[in-house]
């Protein structure tokens, strides 16, 4: 009869027990966690042994497969992909071509067509990565900072990319057909004026002789002669354009590129943030992984800068001391009385109501800001003061963006939060004000807009103030996106790069304190999140606008990398998710969801000029899509009410309820799951500590008992461990164990 190689077995084949498996953590936990009466112990030990051994005859067979499936994937990659030496390599590349004889001619033309196809995909994937833009800058900046640096110059890259795409989709489908309408027998029909007050819409543009700073104003303020040009809205004064064989809607079109490059953003920004999120979760979930990480994946083997290497091993250990002193902190509020936490309840409360009262002083000083430049260009005075008007809000933003954050940094420090949560807080307090300024300029114009001094509005807007509101959106959009790049290059220019100078040549105390700038991350991303959610906001009142910003942050990429590489270093208190690009998209898809919001008001609610623009003729921009569904054919038009209903609305949300459940549920079975194998993880690391001080044990006593030559004493008890026990430990192992529990007689059951 065949002797189990791990379990002992009596003459009629029944499991016995082994002494040292009982002593094992995890069947001791196992048997602590049912917990068996002591009548049913021995039949519930005997069941867990065999149990086992099914389930490790089981494992065995899993093993096997993954190891066969393994072996087929080696033998199906390239031999120049494989972790050998080269002469290991030459006997595979050998033994292949010996195989590919062997087979039919049809095995082998499948082959060499896949492998054919397989070469073909490798050069192009390898030919459009050559493509990419700023590739070569891009690995220049991972060599000498790292990729933690290299995550905002790739965010810098995408964002360029985006509004690229919704450039090409404005021009496409809006620009494109005005402009090929005289050149293919298109007949453009133009809204014309119907002579009422509501369609009067007078020239801006500058008479007679005009001076040179004329032209810089216009071209600083979007107005004069840039006014009625493809940049603005007001200029598609387009109904509908007459090709020979179809009629094309531009307000329709107007309409749907405006969602489709809403949709597609959103889109674009989850699809990218999904492996970060997921990396994000697993990362966050357990903290002594973390520790983990840190300690032993932590180093970035890209760096290849001497002063970078010094810096990310200062930042390594700023992780680790800021990990401690988050433990210690949660032991501190863990150990805090009541009269502790009351005070510092009402500390953290008083301070917030001060934060709230200095974003409100910043809201308000936008909102009076607004209205003065609003009334004040009216009036032309000269060309600095006229400027300013102008500039006004965009100043007045600019600042509350540059002192808020100062402020809220020295906040913090009083509210007795953990090192992370204060970066992550000062962050969303800082995303809060720069996003929300745009809100307040937005309201702004909107309380001017539609207030009439005559209750209510005669055309639905303030006809008088704004013939044409939406250019006037637009070229505040244009307004700030302009002022926001002058502000960057002028920081670089003018502050940054004579501060290197000054503690580079100055060796007073004052400098030096002062120091080199520091390339803060979170701050530089907050910059450009503003800009790209003026775009969204601006793109529907001002089409060229993804095109200027398209331009501007390829600049904004040259100017971060002269600043970074002559004038800046690496932040020695990096942000944690400085490292991946999720903390960027998700404060991206908050400005996407801000920007979402005016335009979707604006299109609904708010009534369209009458004087200019593609909407002239309905009463808001959205009345443009149930007109043209109601000139469909019926079977369509009846498809896209049903769909629209309320009943499959209903119907609709009820089965994305029931896919949420489940996918819920779905992701709880799998967190289950994971906790299993965690602890099963845990306990096999203390199942080999535990056989790992057994075999000291063993060792020492078998050097108390033969103290005599190893060569004598390994050969007797090697023929007698083979004959209890199969197993693939070596001699010294198996006399070990023997040493430390001599095998029971087979007789003896338990």
């Amino acid at each position: 009869m065949e002797i189990d190689p791990v379990f002992y077995t009596d003459r009629s084949g029944r499991a016995t027990s082994n002494p040292l498996l009982d002593q094992l953590p995890s069947y001791q936990s196992l048997l602590y966690r049912r917990k068996p009466s002591a009548s049913t112990k021995r039949r519930s030990s005997s069941r867990t042994r065999l149990g086992s051994s099914g389930s490790g005859k089981w494992g065995l067979t899993t093993v096997t497969r993954h190891e066969e499936k393994q072996r087929s994937e080696t033998l199906q990659r390239p031999v120049r992909e494989l972790p050998k030496s080269m002469a290991e390599k030459r006997r595979d590349e050998a033994r292949r071509v010996e195989q590919d004889r062997e087979l039919s001619n049809w095995r082998q033309w499948r082959q060499s067509t896949r492998r054919n196809l397989r070469r073909l995909r490798e050069d192009a994937q390898e030919r459009l990565s050559s493509l990419k833009l700023w590739r070569g800058d891009i690995h220049l900046i991972e060599g000498m900072f790292g990729t933690g640096i290299l995550s905002y110059f790739s965010f810098l890259r995408f964002l360029v990319m985006l509004n690229l795409v919704i450039f090409l989709l404005m021009f496409s489908f809006v620009m494109l057909p005005i402009i090929i309408a005289p050149y293919a027998s298109g007949n453009a029909t133009y809204n014309q004026a119907d002579g009422n007050m509501c369609s009067s819409y007078p020239s801006s543009s500058r008479r007679g002789l005009v001076n040179f700073h004329e032209h810089i104003t216009d071209l600083l303020s979007g107005g004069g002669f840039l006014e009625r040009t493809y940049l603005f809205y007001g200029y598609y004064k387009v109904d509908g354009i007459h090709f020979p064989k179809f009629t094309y809607s531009l307000p329709l079109a107007y309409l749907l590129v405006t969602i489709a490059y809403l949709f597609l953003s959103l889109i674009w920004i989850v699809k990218r943030s999904a492996t970060g999120f997921k990396r994000n979760l697993v990362q966050d979930e357990d903290r002594f992984q973390s520790f983990c990480n840190k300690i032993f994946a932590g180093w970035d083997f890209c760096i290849t800068n001497e002063n970078a290497a010094r810096l990310k091993r200062s930042s390594l250990l700023y992780e680790l001391k800021t990990d401690l002193e988050e433990e210690r902190i949660k032991q501190k509020i863990a150990d805090r009385t009541r009269k502790e936490k009351c005070r510092i309840y009402v500390i953290r409360l008083i301070l917030n109501l001060f934060v709230i009262a200095v974003l409100a002083a910043c809201f308000y000083s936008i909102y009076r800001a607004t209205v003065f430049s609003q009334k004040a260009q009216m009036t032309k005075e000269n060309f600095i003061v006229d400027l300013i008007y102008e500039y006004l809000p965009s100043i007045v933003i600019t600042l509350a963006n540059f002192v808020t954050p100062l402020l809220f940094s020295v906040i913090i420090n009083y509210e007795d939060y953990s090192p992370a949560f204060e970066i992550r807080f000062t962050l969303m307090r800082c995303v809060f004000m720069r996003l929300t300024s745009i809100g307040v300029l937005l309201f702004s114009l909107w309380s001017q807009i539609t207030q009439c001094k005559d209750e209510p509005c005669a055309c639905g807007y303030n006809h008088m103030l704004y013939s044409c509101w939406e250019t006037r959106v637009g070229q505040e959009m244009y307004k700030l996106t302009i002022f926001d790049f002058i502000i960057i290059a002028a920081v670089t220019i003018f502050v940054e790069f004579p501060r290197k100078l000054i503690v580079n040549h100055c060796n007073c105390g004052l400098a030096q304190w002062w120091g080199q700038q520091e390339f803060a991350i979170p701050q530089n991303v907050l910059e450009i999140v503003y800009g790209q959610t003026i775009c969204w906001i601006g793109t529907f009142y001002c089409p060229l606008l993804p095109a200027i910003c398209t331009i501007k942050y390829f600049f904004i990429f040259y100017i971060k990398k002269v600043s970074l590489i002559n004038n800046c270093r690496p932040a020695t208190r990096p942000f944690r998710a400085s490292s991946s690009n999720f903390f960027f998209l998700a404060v991206l898809l908050i400005g996407l969801a801000l920007a979402c919001l005016p335009v979707t008001v604006s299109v609904a609610q708010i009534n369209s000029s009458k004087a200019c623009g593609p909407f002239v003729n309905y009463n808001t921009s959205w009345e443009v899509l149930p007109s043209t569904v109601s000139q469909l054919p019926t079977g369509i038009r009846t498809f896209l009410f049903a769909i629209s209903s309320e009943a499959f609305a209903v119907s609709f949300f009820v089965i994305t309820c029931l896919a949420m459940f489940y996918v819920i549920a779905l992701a709880g079975a799998h967190k289950r799951v994971i906790n299993q194998l965690r602890e099963q993880l845990a306990m096999e690391g203390r199942d080999k500590r535990f056989l790992i001080q057994k075999l000291c044990q063993a060792q020492r006593l078998s050097a108390i008992r033969s103290p005599g030559p190893q060569s004598q004493s390994q050969p007797r008890s090697s023929s007698r461990s083979s004959s209890s026990y199969h197993t693939s430990f070596s001699n010294n192992y198996n006399e070990a164990v023997f040493l430390a529990h001599s095998p029971p007689d087979s007789s003896t059951h338990v």
